[in-house]
């Protein structure tokens, strides 16, 4: 497996399949080809069919600027080895492809081509979390130590650097008001959502604040802002969200908050190397579903969770958004994704404190649920794998309230 930097890139929205990729994709692409001066991109699958909504073409374009762009459009095929898939060629004044290069957005901003995925550095050599359990029990070693163990202690600096941005995304979130980019004009509800849970009380008011907490990260990346991925765009709200409330709340030092990301980021990275977080491969169960099996899991820790007990809670965070399809409205990264993202934190606090009031004890383990949602996610129609054609993005009407 990967460095969980790769969980827990730092990037734009709306998108870490749709823009990030692809601006890293045609980054690479330009830098191979410094003297070219034009450059054709096909988007192929659902890389074309959601592409408009969210903003493919529009980063593409500028990512290669100034040179020119032509941006051509296949949703109706898709390339071999993910429904993600570009091709870039490089044109010479007389319009002859120079060079070309088949490539495919995979999910969290990574990218593989015919070599595999590109800069796969493994650092894992464990790669199942029941067999990480088994190794820490032995060693007597919690999750985050073994994270610490494989990937240095610079580590810690680097997930510094995401809780403050995800700290600085919650607050732009809270502040932001008006309405978001694109068609469906969806307003914003973090900030309103916020003082309303500030003058609520009890169970209201933490349900409140869990909600504001997401809500302002999933409008920050819809509307297009610098955000900590976690493991993608579209799931980005979940887990700031939970760690945020968390410290707030609880008081938790900062040095926690970071041991609890490690811990995060070694679950989305088990779901990412075994299965996938691509919502084009295996629906949204693979975004949202991961995001709040990291934040079940995170949060387990943070309450002194045993290694059993941060696994039954992610396995639970996991387990409960098997079969969730991706069906973005217009292809914008708003609806149905952004309330997904508030949902989603709550029922994660929920699986953290059911797995605290147990033993550990459970039947189905986390990576069984992981395997569950591959087969899942291959079994789910391309309809309802965020290629906007299906679910609500076909059914959907403006609703005149």
């Amino acid at each position: 497996m990967q460095s969980i930097r790769e969980i827990f890139k730092i990037g734009y929205g709306p998108s870490s399949s749709h823009t990030i990729g692809p601006v890293r994709a045609a980054t690479i692409f330009q830098e191979r080809n410094p003297n070219s001066k034009k450059f054709r991109v096909t988007l192929y699958g659902s890389l074309a069919a959601t592409g408009v909504g969210h903003h493919t073409d529009l980063a593409l374009i500028k990512a290669l600027h100034p040179r020119d762009a032509e941006i051509i459009w296949k949703p109706e095929e898709s390339l071999p080895q993910h429904p993600n898939g570009l091709i870039f060629e490089a044109l010479t004044s007389e319009n002859t492809v120079a060079d070309k290069w088949e490539v495919y957005s995979i999910g969290g901003g990574d990218l593989k081509d015919v070599d595999g995925i590109i800069n796969n550095r493994k650092i894992y050599h464990i790669t199942n979390l029941t067999d990480i359990m088994a190794y820490c029990t032995r060693e007597g070693k919690t999750f985050w130590e073994y994270v610490e163990d494989c990937e240095g202690s610079e580590i810690w600096d680097y997930l510094a650097r995401v809780w403050d941005i995800m700290k600085d995304t919650i607050a732009r979130g809270l502040e932001n008001e008006g309405v978001l980019p694109g068609e469906i004009h969806l307003p914003r509800k973090a900030s309103n959502y916020y003082t309303k849970a500030l003058n609520s009380h009890g169970a209201i008011q933490n349900q409140g604040l869990l909600f504001a907490f997401a809500l302002a990260v999933s409008e920050e990346n819809a509307s297009g802002g610098k955000i900590a991925i976690a493991p993608t765009c579209g799931s980005s709200g979940v887990l700031p969200a939970i760690l945020f409330y968390l410290k707030r709340e609880e008081y938790i030092t900062d040095i926690k908050i970071l041991r609890a990301l490690a811990t995060a980021g070694l679950i989305g990275n088990i779901v990412k190397f075994n299965a996938s977080i691509s919502g084009a491969e295996v629906g949204c169960q693979g975004e949202i579903g991961t995001a709040c099996a990291m934040a079940a899991g995170a949060a387990a820790q943070i309450m002194g969770g045993s290694l059993r007990q941060i696994e039954y809670a992610a396995e639970m965070g996991f387990e409960h958004n098997l079969g969730l399809t991706c069906d973005p409205v217009l292809g914008y990264v708003q609806i149905p994704c952004i309330e997904r993202n508030a949902i989603a934190v709550g029922k994660a606090l929920e699986c953290a404190v059911y797995a605290m009031f147990s033993d550990g004890g459970h039947k189905i383990s986390f990576d069984n649920a992981v395997e569950t949602m591959e087969e899942t996610g291959r079994d789910i129609q391309s309809a309802y794998r965020e290629t906007g054609i299906g679910g609500l993005a076909k059914s959907w009407k403006p609703f005149q309230e």
